[in-house]
């Protein structure tokens, strides 16, 4: 399956094609990536890929410039996968954004909503919505994207069922909004990231973040000396998750996000005496804070 071009046509002056700008996401258009990607990044053409690993290559090959994948949700938790495609994409973090994600129950138009017995989309977007099926005793029913569920529920043209999916995805399939901000949490937003293939190292912001993963020696305390440099040198560490590689149980990996720049003393010496502790050290990303991380 080929990506697919979704959006906006590419822009002329006098009449004189520019050269399109390309950003690569995971889903069908209408998804909540494609959405991040036209409030975020306007002046880029959104890109459809099948999967994540084809939203990579796209971005590694050439045909798009950059990829918007989503990395955590505030109510379901992070994206499975992702932080272990990330280190091995060969692609850089940019940059940040946090999309307010607002679900919405999209019928087949002039369906009421006693007629829906079961909802369709993505698994993280059912687990936002618990309490929702609860009140209305609807069935969810899992599919591999939530735009992807929109456009079967207008194919299918059955009253019975609906799907869970942006407002987005419903103007494309032609679908109404029965309701909207269906959601458990008022306060629902996913963390997306840009990734590039260039690194970028110059200073954007004075609220910089610095993501990069790890792997410890094996010997003992070696994670607890390792990150020893970081509360020494007053660096905030954002995020600590580990993961298994290779499948070995020994073999454990670290994906770690801090507040400050490289070149801040206080960052070059924590990460110095983090390096000392560790077998595999690589920035993964140089980028600005997004001001909705502190709201």
């Amino acid at each position: 399956m080929q990506p697919v071009v979704a959006g906006r046509q590419a822009e002329t002056i006098g009449g004189q094609a520019l050269a399109t700008r390309y950003i690569a996401y995971q889903g069908e258009p209408g998804a909540y990536s494609h959405q991040a990607c036209e409030q975020m990044v306007p002046d880029h053409v959104a890109l459809s890929c099948p999967t994540f690993e084809e939203t990579v290559e796209a971005v590694n090959s050439g045909r798009a410039e950059c990829a918007m994948l989503p990395v955590e949700n505030s109510t379901y938790g992070r994206v499975a996968d992702i932080h272990r495609l990330i280190p091995e994409s060969g692609l850089y973090i940019t940059n940040e954004v946090f999309l307010w994600i607002h679900i919405n129950l999209l019928v087949v138009p002039g369906t009421a909503i006693d007629q829906v017995k079961t909802a369709l989309s993505h698994t993280v977007l059912l687990g936002q919505c618990r309490k929702f099926f609860c009140a209305h005793g609807i069935k969810p029913q899992a599919c591999a994207d939530t735009a992807g569920a929109a456009r079967r529920i207008a194919q299918q043209n059955d009253p019975s069922y609906a799907a869970l999916a942006s407002k987005l995805a419903g103007r494309i399939h032609g679908l109404e909004v029965a309701l909207s901000s269906i959601e458990d949490e008022m306060y629902n937003r996913t963390r997306f990231v840009v990734m590039s293939r260039e690194l970028q190292n110059i200073r954007r912001s004075n609220r910089m973040l610095t993501s990069f993963v790890f792997a410890v020696r094996n010997i003992p305390a070696a994670l607890f000396k390792a990150l020893g440099g970081f509360a020494t040198n007053n660096v905030n560490m954002v995020k600590l998750e580990s993961y298994m590689v290779g499948g070995s149980f020994n073999a454990t990996q670290f994906f770690a996000e801090i507040e400050g720049h490289p070149d801040e003393q206080s960052v070059s010496l924590a990460m110095e005496e983090l390096q000392f502790f560790t077998d595999y050290l690589k920035i993964i990303g140089i980028y600005p804070a997004a001001e909705q991380r502190y709201d």
